[in-house]
């Protein structure tokens, strides 16, 4: 199961704020999927929300863990590589049948460039198997390395880590999102959205956990956060 971009048959060419793009996507889903499904979606946020789990998330000064995963081609991934070059761009997705994961992946394509050139990497995770994360990074012409974090593991380091609700689970079934499949395993664990920046010794300077996954930080919010900790770290040498 995948969730099909809007600009799929075509190259991507959406520059709006992504708050935009997911409204107009919130508007399709008001318009065309039933209101007692919308609700059991709506519940499962609220459920996350009650519990509080965004705020037990890592936050900014709090120190990174380190990682090493593989990418959507195999080829091992090490967190402390990544930073021995510079800072590192972190994006914690739940998988290529999500449409506001596959929007945030489309709009951070378009500042990819600019983060390599502000001196940071930026890698997404997702408890997705290597092939679903393949088939991700191929099918939305992805610019950066798509992670696969096996049963969560990095996921639940960063305080990121949920069970999907028996209600949703059921709902999830009848709609052909397999998550059993997709990710390797039975768990029915997903990871809340989450953004960072990592600075070069671990620590965070910038955090966004949402338990709503229709909310994401915006990709000029992250690439500014990039050049702000450059430009502190240049005053500091003056």
């Amino acid at each position: 199961m995948k969730w099909r971009s809007l600009q799929e048959s075509g190259s991507y060419s959406d520059m709006r704020p992504l708050r935009e793009i997911f409204a107009e996507r919130k508007e399709l889903i008001a318009k065309y999927v039933p209101a007692d499904v919308q609700a059991v979606h709506a519940r499962a946020v609220s459920g996350l929300k009650t519990h509080g789990l965004a705020s037990k998330a890592l936050k900014v000064g709090d120190k990174s863990p380190s990682f090493e995963l593989p990418d959507h081609n195999g080829r091992a991934v090490s967190s402390a590589n990544l930073l021995a070059k510079g800072r590192l761009v972190l994006l914690f997705i739940r998988g290529r049948w999500c449409p506001f994961c596959v929007g945030q992946m489309e709009a951070m394509n378009y500042i990819a460039s600019e983060i390599t050139a502000a001196g940071a990497a930026l890698v997404a995770v997702s408890p997705q198997t290597e092939k679903q994360a393949f088939f991700m990074h191929d099918q939305h012409k992805v610019a950066f390395p798509l992670l696969v974090d096996a049963h969560n593991e990095v996921a639940r380091q960063f305080g990121l880590v949920y069970r999907v609700p028996d209600e949703q689970q059921g709902l999830y079934r009848s709609t052909f999102v397999n998550l059993p499949f997709v990710n390797g395993d039975s768990s029915w664990e997903l990871p809340i959205p989450a953004t960072f920046v990592i600075d070069r010794d671990g620590t965070i300077l910038f955090a966004s956990a949402n338990e709503d996954y229709t909310d994401r930080p915006e990709p000029l919010e992250v690439l500014s956060a990039i050049r702000f900790a450059n430009e502190s770290a240049r005053l500091r040498l003056e």
